[in-house]
């Protein structure tokens, strides 16, 4: 299962700048180009409420190797059409049928994980995932991004994909029970401070992803160092998700969330001071690392907290989160970076997971009175 769901990040990490490259060399503005990306995280949003009647209709296997067949067919239908208009509702529907896909695989891994090595398991489960998504721009070297031939890499791994899928199919747990059905919406109140914390580790990662090169223009930092900033930030995602997993394992989830959320608040008090410094590089290593492993806590506390429906519901619910997370907060961001100059930036992030570490202690506190 981690194999299907590390192919699938490979096929769309590698569709993301490669339709960027040809609008660019067709002419399109960038702020079209923009519009067209953010098509494909708006099909995760809207689907994701339907993927728990999805997986009750026509069984979790049975809908994943649907998607896995019509995101094949839908890139297929990109790489035929070159045109930026026809683009946006493709690039929607690419959104729409790849989510059930990531989602549902997601779910199994979670269900497979025994209970005691649940930590690391999901550590490599979200380093794969990042070595996935880091992965496709890279294919991108050996076969350019004219033609066929990259379109052709993303629909094979999407055939991959379902392939991998269908010969662990029949040994799959059940996660689509009829009886107990618990839809995204209802499910919120049931884990509402997970959800949170899924909106702010998507926000972080694609605020800063986005804004950091912009962020390191106003101090005067030169476009490649940025550039190798962001790949150390990258690595430390890559590198660290395994030792947080099994930090997980030795205290528990929540705990290990909250210090990443803290330590992430104190990245962005310390970007401003070493920006121009050398201690930037372990500081930003650091800081990918925590950043993220916000979400890879909350994916291994949904799987303490809850299975079969229950846990379809509350995965979709993420992918739902971090759809709104990688949407709403790099414009909010960019818009405080208007108004307050550079500082905007680690202000709105610092904030955003000040509040996080607020709700999860106050939550915290509740659940020892509680008991």
């Amino acid at each position: 299962m981690i194999a299907t769901v590390s192919v699938f990040a490979i096929a769309q990490g590698l569709s993301y700048p490669l339709l960027s490259f040809i609008l660019q060399r067709q002419g399109v503005s960038p702020a079209m180009i923009g519009l067209s990306a953010a098509m494909t995280p708006v099909g995760f949003i809207l689907s994701s409420p339907l993927i728990p009647a999805l997986a009750r209709r026509f069984g979790a296997g049975r809908t994943a190797l649907i998607c896995a067949a019509l995101s094949a067919i839908v890139l297929a239908l990109i790489g035929w059409t070159q045109n930026v208009y026809l683009w946006f509702p493709l690039r929607f529907l690419i959104g729409v049928v790849t989510n059930p896909l990531y989602v549902l695989s997601e779910i199994w891994v979670i269900a497979l994980a025994p209970p005691a090595r649940r930590g690391r398991v999901m550590g490599v489960y979200s380093t794969v995932i990042s070595a996935g998504f880091a992965a496709g721009p890279l294919c991108l070297l050996a076969v350019g991004t004219q033609g066929w031939p990259p379109f052709l890499v993303g629909i094979f791994a999407f055939v991959l994909c379902g392939i991998c899928l269908a010969s662990v199919l029949p040994r799959l747990p059940k996660v689509d029970e009829a009886g107990h059905q618990v839809s995204v919406l209802g499910f919120v109140p049931l884990a509402w401070l997970l959800l949170f914390a899924v909106v702010v580790a998507a926000g972080f990662e694609q605020g800063a992803l986005a804004l950091l090169p912009v962020y390191g223009t106003h101090h005067g930092i030169t476009e490649t160092r940025m550039s190798a900033l962001l790949s150390v930030m990258i690595a430390g995602n890559i590198a660290m998700q395994v030792p947080l997993g099994l930090l997980a394992e030795r205290l528990s989830a929540r705990l290990v969330r909250l210090a990443c959320v803290a330590i992430t608040v104190l990245g962005c008090l310390l970007l401003p001071l070493l920006i121009e410094s050398s201690l930037i590089w372990p500081m930003i290593f650091v800081w990918g690392a925590v950043s993220y492993g916000i979400y890879t806590m909350s994916i291994i506390e949904l799987g303490e907290r809850f299975t079969g429906s229950t846990l379809v519901a509350g995965n979709a619910a993420f992918s739902l989160m971090w759809g709104v997370g990688g949407i709403a907060v790099p414009p909010l961001a960019g818009t405080a970076m208007d108004i307050l100059g550079a500082r905007g930036l680690p202000i709105t992030l610092g904030l955003m997971c000040l509040a996080l570490a607020i709700a999860s202690l106050v939550g915290r506190r509740k659940a020892l009175i509680v008991r």
